[in-house]
């Protein structure tokens, strides 16, 4: 079991309150959440899980290229997205749909770039919600980067967290691995910069075991750049969302990065081309099962008093997504075939605009677009 005495709960398996002194900040934090806040941490759980499910159909249907599921993981992505603000900037990898969700990124966005209809998906300015990553721990240096913008524009270490801006990047265990992603954090605790280190464990690089790619906790990665890093049950949404606020808070505050390791796991496989019945036993994934993120807080909820009728509410917004999903998947036409040359350069470039050209007279002999 990959939890140990580093790791920081509030929310029980059972679905009750852990007391601790290690958390008695966090608690803190979490107590003065509103009920409609809590519900909005249960929706986006359910309604995302919902999403993935249908997505993951989709894909089966012939009607994705590929889809990357988050099933298990919901309650590490949305109790760390409702801690930041709306001026922060959030850097995915290519896994992170209930953030995306609360950034309010039409989840058809996400899949038209899996449906490979664009090349992008959405406007990463409007939402300040950058772009999915698919090569592993590019997306570290990106926002390392940009971090490092904001506190030489002044926008950070200030003090005033109600103006200061702070960047979080999410990242696997896979990717902590990479090049990429110890010279992110070797740039950001040199310059100090106001970002924040979200590392889902989900306890498999692909089909490599973590046993196998750290003989230590990853949150020790962290520290030993000199980086405050904790480790966190990433299946309890509340210590999820209160480590986050407190991590960003330092982080606006000219405190330096922070390091957090969610401890979860991916029920599902890693993408819809893997196959995880070939590395895991079915005990280990059972194990997990008892650990569901949005199980473990709908007990939490239940216990409070919350209603069936919110509850039933709930999963029939999940329905009703699904089928728009789904609807709107199925109507979307495929871009003109000259839109793959438009962007391989800035500027024009004399290869690529001969290469468009026969592709127009290719086609026109034809008798139109094919």
């Amino acid at each position: 079991m990959p939890y140990t005495e580093a790791t920081l709960q509030l929310l029980s398996i059972d679905g009750t309150l852990v007391e601790s002194d290690r958390t008695a900040e966090h608690r803190a934090l979490v107590d003065k959440l509103t009920d409609v806040q809590l519900q909005n941490f249960y929706r986006e759980m359910v309604v995302t899980r919902r999403f993935d499910i249908e997505s993951g159909n989709l894909q089966r249907q012939g009607q994705l290229a590929l889809w990357v599921p988050s099933l298990g993981q919901e309650a590490a992505q949305v109790g760390s997205a409702f801690a930041t603000r709306a001026q922060d900037t959030i850097f995915p990898s290519y896994r992170e749909h209930a953030v995306a969700r609360i950034r309010g990124i039409d989840p058809v966005a996400i899949l038209s770039l899996l449906r490979g209809v664009t090349n992008g998906g959405w406007n990463p300015n409007e939402s300040k919600f950058r772009l999915y990553t698919l090569v592993l721990a590019t997306q570290t240096l990106h926002a390392a980067g940009y971090a490092m913008g904001i506190a030489m524009d002044g926008k950070s270490g200030t003090g005033k967290p109600d103006v200061d801006e702070a960047t979080i990047v999410y990242f696997g265990d896979g990717a902590s691995s990479e090049g990429d992603a110890n010279e992110a954090l070797v740039f950001a605790q040199s310059y100090q910069s106001p970002i924040v280190f979200f590392l889902q464990n989900n306890q498999y690089a692909i089909s490599v075991p973590v046993s196998r790619q750290s003989r230590s906790p990853l949150y020790k990665r962290g520290e030993g750049f000199g980086i405050e890093s904790c480790q966190i049950d990433g299946n309890d949404v509340l210590i999820s969302y209160a480590v986050t606020k407190v991590a960003l808070d330092d982080a606006r505050a000219g405190k330096g990065p922070r390091f957090i390791e969610a401890q979860t796991y991916r029920l599902g496989a890693h993408t819809t081309s893997d196959d995880p019945t070939k590395y895991r036993e079915q005990a280990e994934e059972d194990l997990w099962r008892e650990r569901d993120p949005i199980a473990r807080f709908e007990k939490f909820l239940r216990a409070k008093g919350e209603s069936d009728a919110f509850l039933d509410t709930v999963k029939a917004e999940g329905e009703d997504l699904a089928a728009d999903v789904r609807a709107r998947v199925l109507a979307l036409k495929p871009p003109p075939s000259d839109v793959m040359f438009d962007h391989v350069y800035t500027d024009e470039h004399p290869l690529i605009s001969a290469q468009k050209a026969w592709l127009a007279e290719y086609e026109a002999s034809f008798g139109g677009d094919r």
